[in-house]
């Protein structure tokens, strides 16, 4: 297997951001570390190239991050403080997400340190999400007649209303969102089929709604599956409010990775959310993501 990675990922905060930007550094040593992927398996994250971005986003709202005159209320919205780098960073998440589906498309299984970014809207970032790199992902490859179905699995603890709003009205998109109902969007966009959950939720409960809503994924008969794999779920996260442990997490990851791999549907991965306290949980919490895959797929 390999996945994509860049230093751009990381981005410069304001001392006390609740936006842990080390937690991609810190899971790139883990894995390595882990002997889960080795470094010559880490291939770098291209900078997608604005026509890429544009078969999601506008025009007017790519180069208002370009150069800055994006109105400050709105990159309140997405959470960070404007800089030349947001721009670059958002090109390279996706950037390497169109790397990764294209990957998973020839050898069965890819992801990237970062993305997920499904709170990104056509002509607005929102929640830490700049471009909708599943969204430019889901697009591209129809538009191009590679795939004739996608399938998006949404996991994180938030429901993706960037990805619903973009996605929902494209009969080759069919979107799975399990997440937490009073946390954030608080105004939700319809996906496919929405399974919201209660506060304080457990494994037991949550793995039984993945496990019920699961067939209508594979029923749809996916030629690539995009897997938002984020670890926000997990019971030490402050901003998940559910209560899910480490070991449902990787419950999880196989029902999600076994049940694509029985079926020999590629699958291309994004670590969504992660936000816990301490961070060493969530970069945890990611890297069991990718001890499940290393099981499962063999690599």
């Amino acid at each position: 297997m390999y996945a994509y990675y860049s230093s751009d990922f990381t981005i410069a905060l304001p001392a006390g951001h609740r936006f842990p930007a080390i937690k991609y550094q810190l899971l790139k040593t883990a894995l390595i570390e882990e002997r889960l992927l080795p470094a010559e398996r880490l291939a770098p994250s291209p900078a997608a190239r604005e026509g890429e971005i544009k078969v999601a986003h506008t025009e007017s709202y790519i180069a208002s991050l370009r150069e800055g005159t994006i109105d400050p209320r709105a990159m309140r919205r997405i959470g960070f403080p404007w800089s030349p780098h947001i721009h670059r960073r958002g090109q390279r998440t996706v950037g390497g997400a169109l790397a990764a589906a294209r990957r998973a498309l020839k050898e069965g299984l890819s992801g990237q340190l970062a993305g997920g970014t499904h709170h990104a809207h056509a002509e607005a970032g929102s929640g830490y999400c700049i471009y909708n790199d599943f969204a430019v992902v889901a697009r591209t490859l129809l538009n191009e007649g590679v795939v004739d179905r996608i399938a998006i699995v949404d996991l994180d603890v938030h429901q993706g209303d960037g990805n619903a709003a973009m996605l929902t009205d494209h009969p080759g998109v069919y979107i799975l969102d399990v997440f937490g109902e009073k946390n954030f969007p608080f105004r939700k966009v319809p996906a496919t089929l929405d399974v919201p959950l209660p506060d304080r939720t457990e494994d037991g409960a949550f793995l039984a709604a993945i496990e019920a809503h699961l067939p209508q994924v594979w029923a749809f008969e996916p030629d690539l599956l995009l897997y938002q794999a984020g670890v926000d779920p997990l019971a030490s996260d402050k901003l998940g409010r559910l209560d899910i442990s480490f070991a449902g997490l990787m419950d999880r990851d196989r029902m999600v990775l076994g049940g694509a791999w029985q079926r020999g549907i590629p699958v291309s991965m994004a670590i969504g959310g992660g936000y816990a306290d301490p961070i060493g949980d969530s970069v945890r919490a990611y890297a069991n993501t990718y001890k499940v895959a290393k099981d499962i797929y063999g690599f």
